[in-house]
């Protein structure tokens, strides 16, 4: 195992012994000794010692931490070097028998055996035919140690003692002394197992320690992908939570959980209930507790803060925090000197708190906690409903209210878990359909929890048949356009919910609200002029709108057409955010400003929601903050990063089952990669978008493959092609209705419109964009359509003024790769012009800014300008340099379109150079080149 795996590397037993058989820790195909090669390191480090000087180590670890299986792998490997291994155990509830253990010991292998029946003392110890014992327990651990003096002496004896704190009081004493005496007796040595906290009569004190600590967070993941392959992610990452790195709980908790529950993580509980194995594993410390003392533990446990101040409040009258001692000397809780507060050693230890109480104990606390809480809604509503034996809609209502707040700072999941509570405790069938259908649209909208949909609006529509609300209308539609739903049968569904409400609509009610907002972005999925009739005329009926909906429906869905003041309250909004944490909203104004420059403002608050996701909140609008943010890192050049958070929202698509957003991240994804030369999967990815969205109407999605073909074809200098790409986003000359996309393929169908002689287009498309005011909108744009104008220019004068302009502005290098391509452009003209000194200053910035980005065809594109400006290429008569190369390319026999890939031109300026050459050779056809160049030479 490696670092890649999860699993440390270190040295082995066979290592430090010179056994054969490799130079690494033991392979381990059982899955509970993942990640724990440092530990036998030190186990084969500590028999070194043994070698040169004898000891003793004593192993410490949690219940359950895997310290029985890790002496097992130790025991294995030291037979296998050669080592004699002895064995022992101490058995708990058997602890009284006298001399139990080192009885076990002394019968357990014949050769100790014979050699302890021929020890007075020992064979007394081990009942071998002779009296009863005699003498102290000194004598006793002197024989033990004169026993293994005499084994060592053949070969190196290490005796491994596990559950040391449960040996009987008389082996406990012999085995402490015989520790140890060890030291200095070559060859000899003891390592003993101990739990953390338990009382024992095993004195090991002032031994060599090593404590067996949780396994990494890594390792955690790789056991669970060994035993369970099959248990989802998220399901992973909430056994790991409640596991805490403990490798029994890692193996046993997702014994509790159902076969769905595994493989998706459906209605995962609250609290993983403990296995019966997992709660043994605890429960000693906990029963020997005085009364008093485990009704605190309890209450700590379901208090869940350790708030000392609250756990007082609750027991007050009945006990007092002084009868924690017990469980503190033990090890089971610890209290924070300086914050106050009380903590669990491991979580396990309060889940089995909780599981030895009975139902009836825990809503008694649960009661005495919602007093403690008064003051504070949220958490005193909680205990109510975890106190509730009947259907209650005053809690259910409480319960309502604080999903809603929830919901709004962004904790999707705490919103959920208290709608479907709200709905067990409502009284009448309707309303738990209600909230039912509640908890379905802030699944799929802000827990990111898209599988759940259907199971939640089935449950209520068994319970209430006629139940419809524009929530489970808002949750339906995102289960259908993720599924097979096409965006027509979308915006049907949603329209016709909204319709039925009563009017003026209330945008208050947040299902209400969640329904406009998500017709909104059926209608930009669509991305035609008709679907927004309905939603027009919807927010008409709106008693107030609130300024999300309005910044969506003109700085998004159709940028060409905003306003000035629509772009005055985006910046509003857009400073704003530095002061919230609602997930929701920061997607939502990033949304807003994502085609027009703003995302940079709000890198900060859509990174922080990005990352969300990953730690397992907030799925959807993680997802959506990590595609805006990577929408951002394409312009600025964060290419390398831009994989990085984009790959982290598309597994979460991948696992939530969003098809549908994921495209905007491939997106982003298609077009690193067209720019960097991986024409595969940028191909790959777009021909999904086109299918995707073909077959549900999804206009914006194919613009997405229209997009990244035009940039793919851009890269292999097919300027043809590109131009018919890019048409299929918005016509040149025109910035078609509601499509916001065409704002981000401006320079594209330029250069496009440009390079294929089609400089009408070229100038009219710079001329709808100006009409539009978008060179006002945003730096990028300004310098962007600065660059457009000088492409489009009707003479060399003109183009070299405004590429002069476009690039004075040093801001213009915050996009790079827009910078690098505007440089090669400008860099162009100057040497067509005959101006090859400035040219080669404006190529050689475009190579190193291509260089850096990785963007290997426009660097390559580059550098061929950059060799064609050598002004020692020496004139072939009256033929240009460009010329010249043109014509013994194609005297080669390479058609126009061959050439033109090679050169990064397109096949019709390729003949129109061709063309010129052809009368200064004095040939007619291309049958003549070769000849003609070759008298040109002489």
């Amino acid at each position: 195992m490696d670092d890649r795996t999860g699993a440390e590397t270190g040295t082995g037993v066979h290592d430090l012994f010179g056994a054969s058989g490799g130079g690494h820790a033991p392979t381990i195909d059982d899955g509970t000794l993942v990640g724990r090669a440092a530990d036998l390191a030190r186990l084969g480090a500590f028999v070194v010692e043994v070698g040169d000087r004898g000891g003793a180590l004593v192993l410490l670890g949690d219940p359950g931490v895997g310290k029985t299986a890790l002496l097992g792998v130790f025991a294995r490997e030291a037979e296998a070097a050669g080592i004699r291994v002895l064995h022992t155990v101490g058995v708990q509830y058997r602890a009284q028998t006298g001399y139990g253990a080192l009885r076990q010991l002394l019968t357990s292998v014949a050769d100790v055996r014979s050699r302890a029946g021929a020890m007075p003392v020992l064979a007394a110890v081990a009942d071998l035919g002779h009296a009863a014992v005699s003498g102290r327990q000194e004598a006793v651990a002197a024989a033990v140690v004169s026993l293994f003096t005499d084994l060592s002496r053949e070969r190196p004896t290490v005796l491994v003692l596990d559950d040391a704190q449960w040996l009987d009081p008389a082996s406990a004493v012999v085995f402490a002394h015989v520790a140890r005496a060890l030291a200095g007796v070559a060859r000899a040595g003891m390592v003993c197992a101990v739990r953390v906290g338990d009382e024992s009569f095993f004195a090991h004190g002032g031994l060599p320690l090593h404590e067996l600590g949780p396994l990494s967070e890594a390792a955690s993941e790789e056991l669970l992908v060994r035993r369970f392959p099959s248990l989802a992610a998220r399901v992973r990452r909430r056994l790991m939570a409640d596991a805490e790195g403990n490798p029994l709980a890692l193996l046993e908790l997702p014994a509790a959980l159902t076969d769905s529950q595994r493989s998706a993580g459906r209605a995962l509980p609250r609290r993983i209930p403990l296995s019966r194995r997992l709660q043994a594993a605890f429960a000693s410390r906990i029963t020997m507790l005085p009364a008093a003392t485990r009704h605190l533990l309890l209450v700590a446990a379901l208090e869940g803060s350790g708030n000392l101040l609250v756990v007082r409040r609750a027991v007050a009258g009945r006990c007092d925090l002084k009868h924690l001692a017990p469980a503190e000397r033990v090890g089971l809780v610890h209290v924070d000197d300086t914050t106050g507060r009380l903590g669990f050693r491991h979580s396990l230890i309060r889940s089995a708190v909780v599981d030895l109480s009975t139902s009836d104990q825990r809503r008694g606390v649960h009661r005495a906690l919602a007093e403690a809480w008064a003051g504070v809604p949220e958490q005193r509503v909680w205990h109510l409903a975890q106190a509730a034996e009947e259907p209650d809609g005053q809690i259910a209502a409480l319960l309502e209210e604080t999903a809603e707040t929830g919901a709004r700072r962004g904790d999707g999941p705490s919103a959920v878990a208290a709608l479907v509570r709200a709905a067990d405790l409502s009284p009448a069938a309707a309303e738990q359909a209600r909230l039912l259908a509640k908890a379905a649209y802030v699944g799929a909208n802000i827990t990111g929890d898209l599988r759940e949909v259907p199971r939640l609006l089935e449950h209520a529509r068994r319970i209430h048949p006629d139940s419809d609300s524009p929530a489970a209308t808002v949750a339906a539609t995102m289960y259908l356009l993720n599924s097979h739903g096409d965006v027509d049968t979308a915006h049907r569904l949603l329209s016709g919910a909204i319709a039925l409400q009563p009017e003026p609509y209330d945008l208050s009610d947040p299902t209400l609200l969640e329904a406009l907002s998500t017709l909104l972005i059926v209608c930009v999925y669509g991305a035609r002029a008709g679907l927004w009739a309905d939603y027009d005329a919807a927010l008409a009926k709106c008693t107030s709108v609130p300024d999300t909906l309005r910044l969506l429906r003109a700085t998004f869905a159709d940028p060409a057409h905003a306003r000035p003041s629509d772009w005055d309250r985006l910046d509003a909004a857009v400073a704003a955010l530095a002061d919230t944490s609602d997930p929701v909203r920061i997607v939502r104004i990033g949304t807003a400003g994502a085609y027009v420059d703003r995302l940079g403002a709000m890198a900060e608050p859509l990174l922080r929601t990005a990352r969300g996701g990953s730690g397992g909140e907030n799925h959807f609008p993680a997802i959506q903050a990590s595609f805006l943010w990577g929408s951002h890192a394409w312009f600025t050049g964060r290419w390398a990063e831009l994989r990085d958070v984009v790959g982290n929202g598309l597994a979460l698509c991948e696992e939530f089952h969003y098809p549908l957003r994921s495209w905007t991240g491939k997106f982003v994804l298609a077009c690193v990669s067209a720019a960097c030369g991986d024409f595969a999967t940028a191909r790959s990815l777009a021909e999904g978008m086109d299918q995707w969205g073909g077959s549900r109407r999804a206009r914006a999605v194919s613009c997405y493959a229209a997009h990244v073909k035009t940039l793919l074809a851009l890269s292999r200098g097919d300027f043809e092609s590109a131009y018919h790409h890019a048409c299929r986003i918005s016509p040149a000359g025109t910035l078609a209705p509601f499509v916001g996309h065409a704002l981000w393929a401006i320079l594209d169908t330029v250069e496009a419109a440009a390079r294929t002689g089609r400089h009408d287009k070229a100038r009219d498309h710079v001329a709808a964009a100006r009409e539009a005011g978008l060179d006002t909108v945003s730096p990028r744009l300004r310098f962007v359509l600065g660059a457009c104008g000088a492409m489009a220019a009707r003479n060399d004068a003109e183009a070299l003024r405004r590429f002069g302009e476009a690039l004075a502005d040093e801001d213009t290098q915050r996009w790079p790769f827009d910078h690098a391509r505007i440089r090669l452009y400008y860099g162009e003209r100057l040497r067509a012009g005959g101006a090859p000194i400035p040219a080669r200053s404006q190529l050689a910035a475009a190579v190193e800014g291509f260089e850096r980005l990785g963007a290997a065809p426009w660097a390559r594109r580059a550098r061929e300008e950059l060799r064609a400006c050598d002004d020692h290429v020496p004139r072939i008569g009256a033929l240009t340099p460009q010329e010249h190369r043109i014509a013994s390319l194609a005297a080669t026999g390479l058609s126009n379109k061959q050439i033109g890939e090679r050169l990064f031109l397109s096949p019709r300026t390729v003949s129109s150079h061709l063309y010129r050459a052809f009368p200064k050779l004095g040939i007619t056809s291309r049958a003549g080149l070769r000849d003609a160049l070759d008298g040109a030479r002489q």
